[in-house]
């Protein structure tokens, strides 16, 4: 599977731990006969790896290595040649960044370089009821720590970039009300962290860092404007106009999955905040299984019917791929919803570009359903858009995956940090 990835995705990056890379080369004999020009490095994890294995896997991949984290068997000379060839890829690069983002479970810390690459990363038990301040104490020690193990020095990180869930003050770096971090509320989040760490601090809600991530790096790197919809839980956002991140006066730019598309007294209610009638009642994970129980317990004939009370979006698409037709008409409706959604951000903003990112995506481009969703949305859309508008616009899948939130914080604080050597 991780051979037909490379081969079929041209990837310039990948992670494995040891096992998975000893199982690669043992269970595939010919793999030194295959071309792997597209991989550029190979991360690995915390188990020790032999200096056999990594002198083999190097001869077949060409590839450079990198250490996430922890200590290897390595012989002095090959650790040292690894760091070496780390440095000359740094050589004229000065601009990196360090990129931290918080999950409900864990904090996860990266390097990036100036070009989107990630040289490294980590990540630590967020801890929650122990507060915000031992975490940032964490994770600053751990980003020093990380930054260390590639053969760098602090004063070569340029800045760093945070993105939190939850409401924000982004210009005074306060955290309001992260979901699910009761001892989290109200706290100057930005401050602890660079009183921590000793650098500058750029601040973003994620899922306007996965925006600019996807802006940066991703599927709108060659736009000046676009739009993200994030697809999981609820319905996020994020949008990007002439190179310049949507943040707003109340901090709550970007937040596409609250407009309103149904404005009926009975409209559904949204995941988050309960508001009525907006775009994340109907299309985010929770509402489209939501909607597909409520029908099948009213009687609707599907292969689902026996599992109506744990339904997943997971299991919608499965069924889907064999051809339920209900779970095809579920489908076909939340495309429907989303062009609505999607044609009153286009009337306003005109990005030219709306992506579609989040765990929900029904497969995405490697899948038929995925494609008769996208197809979907798009033949919505263009039937309520202006004709000159709906044909000036592109409606794509992301192209970045979980990588979008950190690789955005990280270009968050590039951006920023080309601001102050302008000034």
């Amino acid at each position: 599977a991780v051979v037909d990835a490379i081969e079929r995705h041209k990837l310039s990056s990948l992670f494995m731990v040891p096992a998975m890379l000893q199982a690669i080369l043992n269970v595939v004999p010919d793999l030194d006969k295959r071309d792997f020009s597209t991989l550029r490095r190979i991360n690995y994890g915390a188990s020790p790896i032999s200096e056999s294995l990594l002198k083999k896997a190097m001869g077949v991949f060409g590839c450079d290595f990198q250490q996430s984290y922890g200590m290897t068997e390595t012989s002095g000379a090959m650790a040292q040649l690894t760091v070496a060839d780390h440095r000359k890829a740094l050589a004229g690069r000065p601009e990196l960044l360090t990129s931290c983002g918080r999950q409900n479970a864990a904090t996860e810390m990266r390097v990036v370089d100036d070009e989107g690459k990630t040289l490294c990363f980590t990540s630590i038990a967020t801890e929650e009821p122990r507060g915000p301040a031992d975490a940032m104490r964490r994770v600053s020690e751990s980003s020093m720590a990380l930054i260390a193990s590639i053969g760098l020095k602090p004063e070569q990180i340029s800045r760093v970039g945070l993105g939190t869930p939850g409401s924000q003050d982004i210009p005074k770096g306060m955290l309001i009300e992260p979901p699910n971090h009761p001892h989290w509320h109200h706290f100057p989040i930005v401050k602890c962290l660079e009183d921590a760490i000793g650098l500058p601090v750029s601040f973003a809600n994620d899922a306007n860092a996965a925006a600019f991530g996807e802006f940066w790096v991703g599927t709108g790197k060659i736009y000046s404007s676009m739009v993200l919809l994030t697809l999981g839980t609820g319905v996020g956002g994020g949008i990007i106009i002439d190179n310049q991140l949507v943040v707003g006066h109340n901090s709550f730019g970007g937040e596409c999955g609250h407009m309103i598309i149904d404005p009926s007294p009975d409209a559904r209610l949204c995941v988050w905040g309960g508001g009525r009638g907006h775009l994340e009642a109907y299309a985010s994970a929770s509402a489209v299984s939501l909607r597909a129980q409520e029908e099948l317990q009213a009687g609707a004939m599907s292969s689902l019917r026996p599992n109506m009370s744990n339904l997943t979006t997971r299991m919608i698409y499965e069924a889907a791929v064999l051809g339920d037709v209900f779970s095809l008409k579920i489908i076909d409706e939340t495309a429907d919803y989303l062009a609505l959604g999607i044609t009153t951000l286009v009337h306003t903003l005109d990005p030219g570009l709306v992506v579609l990112g989040g765990a929900m995506n029904f497969g995405g481009r490697q899948s038929a359903v995925g494609m008769r969703f996208l197809n979907r949305i798009e033949s919505t859309f263009r039937s309520r858009s202006f004709e000159y508008v709906s044909h000036g616009t592109k409606i794509d899948f992301a192209s970045l995956g979980g990588d979008a939130g950190y690789l955005g914080a990280a270009g968050i604080a590039r951006m920023d940090f080309q601001k102050t050597k302008t000034l």
